[in-house]
């Protein structure tokens, strides 16, 4: 089941972009870090989009629409009185396919585990603005990741399938790592 294997082969990736991100969080002492912060999110997060929009269709994840994605970003990042207009330079996976869509996507959506942990050590800094995006769905996350685990899993029809879902998960959170890496802006 690609949901079981996908989550092993990417586990140190996962790993290494969970680092930089903690690290860069641990920077934060302002509303302006906390917005430049989110500036990361959302360069790679909306890149990402753009790159798996032909292929995660409505008809393929029926709750597409309702998903979190760049937008909240840029709200938050709005609401924190800064702008979108001065963004780290950004690299999305290459995607050629539906299983590779997903395979990205499958990065992204995990994040959302993540978000009450980023939201509580926000708060530790003080930071209780900008938050709508690491809220993520709320009661609703472990039917939303349900939802997308069982569309993913039946998608991948056999082994070639599923790694090239791992290796676009792989490079997904490679590339975000990256970010985090740059100071140039785009």
């Amino acid at each position: 089941m690609l949901s079981n294997t996908i989550k092993e082969a990417t586990r140190e990736a996962h790993q290494e972009l969970e680092k930089k991100v903690i690290l860069k969080m641990k920077s934060i002492r302002s509303n302006a870090d906390y917005a430049d912060f989110l500036k990361h999110f959302y360069a790679y997060f909306n890149a990402v989009e753009q790159a798996i929009a032909p292929y995660i269709t409505s008809g393929l994840l029926p709750d597409h629409t309702e998903r979190r994605n760049s937008s909240y970003l840029k709200k938050d990042i709005e609401e924190l009185g800064a702008n979108v207009n001065e963004l780290p330079l950004v690299k999305a996976p290459e995607i050629s396919n539906t299983i590779q869509a997903l395979g990205a996507l499958y990065v992204m959506e995990g994040s959302i585990m993540g978000g009450p942990i980023i939201v509580k050590m926000l708060e530790k800094f003080g930071i209780t603005s900008g938050i709508s995006f690491f809220s993520g769905y709320g009661e609703a996350t472990g039917q939303m990741w349900g939802n997308f685990i069982a569309i993913m899993n039946a998608q991948a029809g056999d082994a070639i399938e599923e790694q090239q879902a791992i290796d676009a998960a792989n490079a997904t959170f490679s590339n975000f790592g990256a970010v985090f890496d740059t100071l140039a802006i785009a």
